[in-house]
């Protein structure tokens, strides 16, 4: 084959899509082929997958901690932001692409490789993803797209050719699920969700547990923020990472954090998705509430503005765009303020404040308060009324009356 690469490196995860996909490139390019997998906290055997990789052909395999900087320079940004995709989900495969892609850039420089590659199919939302990372940070990368070029069109075919090629995957006919995690949240997709009609089967979640086998009794967890990063639980000093185990842990045992929503996936089509993100439905509810707390009216309401734009960003996979990075200092200037504690209760699924605590807090009591201590100015409220009221009735000289 004509300038056919002679050496790539595979973005790899062990699954069903990047063990097939492994197996073809060595077929056909007899290529040398490096299988990258990123450590972002994912439950699985990785000297596991790594053996994997080598059974399937891969002549050398990379295996990276990136635990720490997948949440502090990724879901913890998007924390910041408020970025939650159509209002639900907290992004935690979208937001791993970008990094991945970076990764797989990094190596193939050092490896000296002619291509890199993905596991991602033409319908799905991780195509753009890496091809978007990547040609960001190195416009001249080839990527290649295997699930794209071969043949096999449905993963019926993809357990098939993994089975006669020797390929051990943890998907099969019995089990067709396509699932995804990391520390920030466990997706789960195709199978039996995409009849709608259908309920969720229980057997499908793993960091939570049912509600109605939740502990009777509620559990109050305290979470401190520094300008809009968790850092402490319980008055306890956390790292990033074993902040967001522990709230994984904690909340997961209350049912807490399960997602389902009709999805708008970047080409076009809607999908079932289901998502476990315990950690991080807890933490933007915490960060939500002390937003209110700390920010004034004018840069809370862009902030929600910024927040859905930021998700759609990331969500499509422009992570390094210029407006992405624009809205980056926007997000690092607002959130100064966002300081404080913000306790919750976690009770049978649900996640709810009840208390919040903050220097910068700009409620005051003496303002708010109905009671003996009241120190608002109330004869102030007339000439208030008659100057925001003017404009509806110069309206109303002018035209007439507005019609009930």
């Amino acid at each position: 084959m004509h300038n056919a690469p002679r050496k790539i490196v595979l973005a790899y995860s062990g699954g069903l899509d990047t063990s097939t996909v492994l197996k073809w490139l060595t077929e056909r390019y007899e290529a040398e082929i490096i299988a990258f997998c990123g450590d972002l906290g994912q439950t699985v055997d990785l000297a596991a997958v790594e053996d994997r990789a080598r059974r399937a052909g891969a002549s050398k395999t990379c295996v990276k901690d990136l635990r720490r900087e997948f949440i502090e320079s990724y879901a913890f940004r998007c924390l910041k932001a408020g970025a939650l995709y159509q209002g639900k989900y907290p992004m935690s495969s979208s937001m791993s692409r970008p990094l991945l892609a970076k990764e797989l850039i990094a190596i193939s420089r050092q490896e000296g490789a002619d291509a890199i590659a993905h596991g991602c199919s033409g319908k799905g939302n991780d195509q753009l993803r890496f091809a978007a990372s990547a040609m960001a940070l190195e416009p001249g990368v080839t990527l290649l797209s295997p699930l794209i070029d071969w043949p096999l069109r449905s993963r019926d075919e993809q357990v098939e050719y993994a089975g006669k090629h020797g390929i051990e995957v943890p998907v099969t006919a019995a089990a067709p699920y396509s699932l995804d995690e990391n520390l920030w949240g466990r997706s789960i997709g195709c199978g039996p969700l995409e009849d709608l009609s259908q309920p969720l089967a229980e057997e499908i979640f793993r960091f939570t547990c049912a509600a109605r086998e939740a502990p009777e009794d509620p559990q109050r967890i305290e979470i401190g923020f520094e300008q809009g990063v968790p850092t402490t639980l319980d008055g306890r000093q956390h790292d990033a990472v074993s902040l967001v185990q522990s709230l994984n842990r904690l909340a997961g045992a209350h049912g807490v954090g399960r997602i389902e929503q009709i999805e708008d996936k970047v080409v076009g089509i809607k999908a079932r998705e289901v998502y476990e993100c315990p950690a991080a439905v807890v933490l933007y509810r915490a960060h939500t509430d002390l937003e209110e707390l700390t920010l004034d009216k004018a840069t809370l309401d862009f902030n929600r503005i910024t927040a859905s734009q930021y998700a759609e960003l990331t969500y499509a996979g422009f992570w390094f765009s210029p407006l992405k990075q624009a809205l980056d200092s926007f997000v690092e200037h607002s959130q100064r303020s966002v300081s404080g504690t913000v306790t919750v209760e976690l009770y049978r699924g649900s996640c709810r404040v009840v208390g919040r605590a903050s220097d910068n807090a700009l409620y005051d009591y003496a303002l708010s308060t109905y009671d003996r201590r009241d120190a608002f100015d109330h004869q102030a409220g007339q000439g208030f009324t008659q100057i925001m009221s003017l404009p509806q009735r110069v309206v109303s000289m002018v035209r007439g009356g507005a019609t009930a």
